[in-house]
């Protein structure tokens, strides 16, 4: 019979090992668990097998669902709700509860107030919230066309795949560098505007993309897609009088909207209310100045007729009208986040106590 300081001496190695497994259980990543998913790129191959020697079996287009069956690796293996089975990446699916979390956004972005229009510069990861770190759900191609709907800064950090570059160093390592990102969301109207013919294609979700592949229409063109971008990614592509303008006065560009036309010499010609700001991206305001550009026709010009600084205006700018006349409201976060409304009679613009607000007829979108 083993005498009891045996035993103890057994107890100790015994609970040094069952603490060592629970610690390796809780730190080493669990595989994903199997269940549904969605295709979260434009269209994903299935294979007969995961060798180099394969045969394919179906393609699958984004937001398709599947159940996954097995998992190896970085591949998954999947049946379709037509049925086909086969193997695909791992990546090129998106878990339940981030794929409903992308159609709330894009549903919630579908009833927002378009702020500006634009393209992707360059390939252009899309993500589920602003900063580097959060989820990517997509990427545009290069010159897609976008919606821009609102504005928020993150803190830079080091960019983890192709679609979001280095972010630059700070000057401050105690002050982290914010970096302007944008909501905005698939321009399913811009098909006629004369973009290069790769401005209708949407590329999906690639570790390395090919720039080659960029080019050339698709079935999904006018894909809906909304998400959060880096600012710097998108190129805003206003009207030729408001870009003009703004580049006349050094003027950062944020916002634009028609406010109505006046008659002309050669036709109607559009009026413009322009926001902007001037500085470095990570500013806590969304803009900080205001201009309205109206049409002298004698001269053949647009001219400055209101201009507003000192601003630290929040997106969105919401455009109507009051008894015929343009009118358009935003919260001023120096105002104590109070709303400022302005009304536009001719040429000129006056700022309205709320007393005389307008009873919120139908806004008309960015032109």
């Amino acid at each position: 019979m083993a005498r009891p300081d045996a035993r103890i001496r057994w107890i100790a190695p015994i609970v040094v090992l069952v603490v060592l497994l629970l610690a390796y259980w809780r730190l080493h990543p669990k595989p994903r668990g199997l269940g549904d998913a969605y295709v979260s790129e434009k269209s994903a191959t299935l294979w007969t097998s995961t060798a180099e020697v394969r045969q394919q079996v179906d393609t699958l287009h984004y937001g398709d669902r599947v159940s996954i069956l097995a998992q190896q690796g970085m591949v998954d293996q999947v049946r379709s709700t037509a049925g086909a089975t086969g193997w695909m990446d791992s990546s090129a699916l998106m878990e339940p509860a981030l794929w409903e979390r992308s159609t709330a956004l894009l549903s919630r972005a579908q009833g927002m107030e378009v702020q500006a229009r634009g393209y992707a510069k360059t390939v252009t990861n899309v993500h589920i919230e602003p900063g580097r770190t959060t989820e990517r759900i997509y990427q545009f191609a290069r010159n897609v066309p976008v919606v821009i709907l609102s504005r928020a800064v993150a803190a830079a950090a080091p960019a983890e795949s192709s679609g979001d570059d280095a972010a630059p160093a700070a000057p401050d390592e105690s002050k982290p560098k914010l970096e302007d990102w944008l909501l905005v969301m698939r321009d399913a109207s811009a098909e006629a505007v004369p973009l290069p013919a790769e401005s209708a294609a949407v590329s999906p979700v690639t570790p390395n993309p090919d720039p080659a592949a960029d080019g050339g229409a698709s079935p999904d063109s006018a894909l809906p897609m909304a998400g959060w971008v880096l600012a710097r990614f998108v190129e805003l592509n206003p009207p030729g009088p408001v870009r003009d303008n703004a580049l006349s006065s050094d003027l950062r560009l944020v916002a634009w909207f028609e406010l109505n036309q006046v008659p002309g010499s050669s036709g109607d010609m559009p009026q413009y209310l322009v926001a902007g700001s001037r500085g470095e991206e990570g500013q806590p305001c969304d803009f900080t100045l205001l201009r309205v550009y109206t049409w002298d026709d004698p001269r053949q010009r647009y001219e400055t007729a209101f201009l507003e600084s000192d601003l630290c205006g929040k997106l969105p700018i919401h455009v109507s009208e009051n008894s015929g006349d343009p009118e358009f409201q935003f919260v001023d976060a120096n105002d104590a986040g109070g709303e400022r409304t302005y009304v536009m009679h001719r040429t000129m613009v006056r700022r309205v106590g709320p007393e005389q607000k307008s009873a919120r007829l139908p806004r008309h979108p960015a032109k």
